[in-house]
């Protein structure tokens, strides 16, 4: 019984003790000081001949485009828009087709910004801008199937 009662004993000071650490974690993360767009463009830079721990330490991942819009036009960027603190290519991002937040259907890609079904559109048969030949048609994503 009194093996029990410490066995309880010590699991809930470990499981306080986590919990207190955990939050003494977020506290941090969320006091990080803001990044200039030039010390970030230095500190990428700087990384290239670094070893391997120092270019795990991500600088651009951790700003967000919410508070460095410019942080988008970088040249690694996914995309130059912002769309909910990321940076996307409307014109190619079935998540936000067009506009932030526009979604694509299942079985539709982004092309030049609209949704498409390449399986069925002559002229993205396949894939974006991959035009069928006059008279040709679409089908299962390749041109004259049949």
């Amino acid at each position: 019984m009194k093996l029990l009662k410490l066995f309880f004993a010590l699991s809930a000071t470990i499981a306080t003790v986590a919990a207190l650490q955990s939050d003494h974690y977020k506290e941090n993360s969320d006091t990080q000081r803001q990044l200039s767009l030039s010390e970030i463009q230095e500190a990428v830079t700087s990384l290239r001949g670094a070893g391997r721990v120092l270019a795990q330490q991500n600088l651009i991942a951790n700003s967000t485009c919410n508070k460095l819009p410019r942080i988008c036009r970088l040249k690694r960027s996914p995309g130059p828009d912002c769309c909910n603190k990321k940076c996307v290519d409307v014109k190619t991002d079935r998540f936000n087709c067009g506009m932030c937040g526009y979604k694509c259907k299942y079985t539709e890609t982004c092309c030049k910004g609209k949704c498409v079904n390449p399986s069925f559109d002559k002229r993205h048969c396949g894939g974006c801008n991959k035009k069928c030949k006059k008279g040709e048609f679409c089908v299962y994503g390749m041109c004259s199937y049949a």
